[in-house]
């Protein structure tokens, strides 16, 4: 997966193969098609926001504010 632009892209592909589109054909339902690219896409934002929420939380200093009076 090429990241989030990758992931929307298969929800918008997937929305219209589902929704936008009335092609026919004999062996393959295209409604299922888009339904199984959209949930792929939703799927793929969850993990890529859950992998990039913990690159933040391992990137951010740790500063420590612990000062002593001398």
């Amino acid at each position: 997966m090429a990241g989030i632009g990758g992931c929307i892209a298969l929800i918008v592909v997937g929305a219209i193969l589902t929704f936008a589109s009335d092609w026919e054909m004999e062996s393959v339902n295209l409604d299922v098609v888009g339904v199984i690219m959209m949930m792929t896409g939703l799927l793929g934002l969850a993990v890529y926001a859950s992998v990039l929420k913990r690159r933040r939380a391992a990137a951010l200093p740790v500063v420590d504010e612990t000062r002593t009076r001398t």
